[in-house]
């Protein structure tokens, strides 16, 4: 997955809202390129996390997490579980960004502990080998999710060890608010996602966005993008299911629940 980013390819994943092995193992089969468990905003404990990681993996798929904070302890504990990499979110500042990146990596480029049994075994590799070329393999997304982060956007994607940029396009949308609570117009958000989009590029880091569907997938990878994530598992699911209940003529009144994983 590094490779096909450094090579200038697309990747293509999609988030895991739902701590399910069974989902996460079938998703992991179908062909993405990764999949990204979300513990941000989801109740997912570490122990879950750390199985789905490993069927993830064993699969031939790439397990990233979305970690609450870019906190020493939350990477710490989730690459040690066993992911392949990190998603950052509210990334602002370049020192939240180092901070993170220092955080993923050992000694000397970083900080993070030596330690732990578990790590090593997704890559299917010795302990020792693992920390000989974590640090290489180990892939590290900051989330661009403010005006301030675009703002601070070169200097941020500029840093050694950012392997990726993912813009969250409703956190975006709703720091763009101002001070009435009105929102940004379609355009206005849509220029700020250019910024980034124009930023990545110039400095050499893949950008990526989430996307609600395969025409909107293929027109962020015309875009330039790399890194896109298609809908989740739960979005998914009622996408399917809707579309099946639609066909039949039996849609309920009830509004499906709100599945947004960004």
């Amino acid at each position: 997955m590094k490779r096909k980013l450094a090579q200038g390819q697309p990747t293509i994943g999609t988030w895991l809202t739902v701590p399910d092995l069974h989902i996460a193992r079938v998703l992991a089969g179908m062909g993405f390129d990764w999949l990204t468990l979300d513990m941000e905003h989801n109740p997912i404990d570490l122990h879950q996390a750390a199985t789905i990681f490993a069927a993830v993996a064993d699969a031939g798929c790439a397990p990233l997490v979305r970690i609450p904070t870019g906190s020493p302890m939350w990477i710490k504990r989730v690459l040690d579980a066993g992911a392949f990499g990190i998603v950052v979110p509210m990334v602002d500042t370049v020192a939240q960004a180092q901070a993170a990146i220092t955080a993923a990596h050992y000694p000397p480029r970083g900080s993070r502990s030596a330690g732990g049994g578990m790590h090593h075994l997704n890559f299917g590799c010795s302990a020792d080998e693992y920390y000989r070329r974590a640090d290489d393999e180990i892939l590290v997304v900051l989330q661009t999710e403010s005006p301030r982060g675009v703002d601070n956007a070169r200097e941020i994607y500029s840093l050694p060890g950012c392997d990726a940029v993912f813009i969250g396009p409703n956190d975006l949308r709703f720091q763009m608010r101002n001070h009435g609570g009105e929102f940004p117009t379609a355009e206005q958000h849509a220029g700020m996602i250019q910024r980034v989009i124009d930023v990545g590029r110039e400095v050499g880091t893949p950008t990526g966005i989430h996307a609600r569907s395969p025409a909107e997938v293929l027109r962020r990878i015309e875009d330039g993008m790399q890194f896109i994530a298609l809908s989740s598992d739960l979005e998914l699911l009622t996408s399917a299911a809707s579309q099946a209940l639609d066909a039949l003529g039996y849609l309920s009144d009830r509004s499906p629940a709100d599945t947004d994983a960004v």
